[in-house]
């Protein structure tokens, strides 16, 4: 049964200005470049270049003024347009603009591919290492089981084969460029790799020794088990170790890294001292210089002193409103942006004053997102969008402004610090520990406690992994 009710709602809604501000506010500087250039591509109101009076704000100009004065209604008849087609954003409103970007380059598997053509295979043996290069996973590992790749090429190439066919043939492609291609496991890549190199080494022969026969206790650094059982010296096993650690276990990978361009951080706030205080300034390049199009605005002017009311004129007259108007809205975004970042940095970098004067990380503060949403008056999403992203150049180094964020933990003596100060105790703790017998978790928790910092060990287990450090038995040396 149909039926209509009247209801009140009161909805909070962005607007499409509102959401172009919040898109090019998380881009770091080298994507608001790209955008820029297909703003300009895709509106041909926008253009580079400087404003006739740079010392006039935009908004206080003549020439806006007459832009904003013109009223389109006042050039259409009741009816002729509806209000969607003076939009000029035509999806939904929560919808965000996603576009994948596109690799270049060669993948590893084309690379295996040609090298396997330069071997002297029948089209049948051709057939089955296609299928087992197209099998390799991003690091060059062979994981099926082979078995269900013989059901593969039987359902799908219609090849009757063996395993022990299969596995001929797989010893073809381990053969290939780079050393390690098609293991099964570390163990058998490590293995591929040091059979190419000096068979006379006594060093080599021991590696392979390690790895043949002792592997598992070479994987949990179990050296005194080593050897034991083969009777070695430790100089001995240090150096077949030294080889050992010199191989890639991701031969794949090392062929996708070099094939892919090298990310550039470009910091997008530059802090300097001078006189022993702080200087901010905004990467130049965060601060394009774009205008309304001269000949945009003029022609606007142009259809309004006109008399002329025919179908063209008002639908030139239409196009013409919307890229200004669409011009004008990305420019207003872009200084907004400006603005929004430079608050929120110079809120940041006064709030971690002492760091910034010293690079001494113990000096950091703890500092949330709230304390800083405080300060600027913005949402804490908005600052969230500005420390995700973007980069602050220091005599100290380039670093994530969301690096500087952390929470807070109190000393013995009630004093409040940040957890990137205990992280960095940490840190220089096992970086100045005997590799013969790295420190444990408790006894890292020992030492913290003695230096004021009352701290479980759970939570240095916690601290140690997020620093990417690992266990002391891993971090074992002979």
């Amino acid at each position: 049964m149909l039926k209509q009710t009247l209801q009140q709602k009161l909805l909070q809604k962005l607007s499409p200005q509102q959401i172009q501000l919040m898109k090019l506010l998380q881009v770091p500087t080298v994507e608001l470049e790209q955008r820029i250039k297909e703003e300009i591509e895709a509106n041909p109101a926008v253009e580079e270049g400087r404003d006739e009076d740079p010392d006039a704000d935009y908004e206080e100009r003549e020439e806006r003024d007459d832009l904003e004065d013109f009223d389109i209604t006042d050039y259409m008849d009741e009816g002729d347009i509806a209000s969607y087609q003076t939009s000029v954003r035509n999806k939904g409103k929560d919808e965000e603009d996603r576009q994948i970007p596109y690799a270049a380059g060669r993948t590893f598997q084309d690379m295996l591919m040609s090298q396997l053509g330069l071997k002297s295979l029948d089209e049948r043996q051709r057939i089955i290492g296609e299928t087992i290069i197209g099998n390799l996973d991003e690091s060059g590992y062979l994981r099926r089981e082979l078995e269900n790749i013989v059901n593969d090429l039987a359902f799908s190439q219609n090849l009757m084969i063996e395993v022990d066919e299969l596995e001929s043939v797989l010893e073809v492609v381990q053969t290939l460029d780079p050393a390690g291609i098609g293991a099964r496991d570390l163990r058998e890549c490590l293995l591929l790799q040091l059979n190419r190199k000096d068979r006379h080494d006594p060093a080599i022969e021991l590696a392979k020794q390690v790895l043949e026969q002792q592997f598992e206790a070479f994987t949990k650094k179990h050296y005194s088990k080593i050897l034991k059982k083969l009777d070695i010296s430790e100089e001995e096993l240090k150096e077949a170790v030294e080889e050992i650690v010199r191989l890639n276990p991701k031969p794949g990978g090392s062929t996708q890294v070099s094939s892919r361009a090298m990310d550039q951080v470009v910091p997008d706030f530059l802090i300097t001292i001078q006189d022993d205080e702080l200087q901010l300034s905004l990467n130049g390049r965060n601060a394009p210089e774009l205008k309304i199009s001269p000949s945009y605005a003029e022609m606007l002017k142009g259809y309004a002193a006109s008399k002329t009311k025919d179908k063209k004129q008002k639908e030139a007259i239409l196009f013409v409103k919307q890229k200004i108007d669409g011009a004008k809205w990305f420019i207003d975004a872009i200084k907004q942006r400006q603005h929004t970042l430079m608050v929120t940095m110079k809120a940041i970098m006064g709030y971690q004053k002492e760091y910034f004067l010293s690079g001494d990380e113990t000096k950091l503060r703890p500092m949330i997102l709230k304390d800083i949403a405080e300060i600027v008056s913005m949402d804490i999403s908005t600052i969230s969008r500005v420390a995700n992203s973007k980069y602050v150049q220091t005599p100290y180094g380039t670093f994530l402004l969301k690096s500087f964020f952390s929470e807070s933990l109190s000393t013995d003596s009630g004093e409040e610090v940040s957890t990137r100060e205990v992280k960095k105790i940490l840190q220089d703790c096992v970086d100045a520990e005997d590799k013969r017998k790295p420190l444990t978790d408790d006894r890292l928790a020992k030492i913290l406690k003695e230096k004021g910092y009352n701290i479980a060990r759970r939570t240095v287990a916690k601290y140690r992994e997020q620093l990417n450090i690992p266990v002391a038995r891993l971090r074992k040396e002979l």
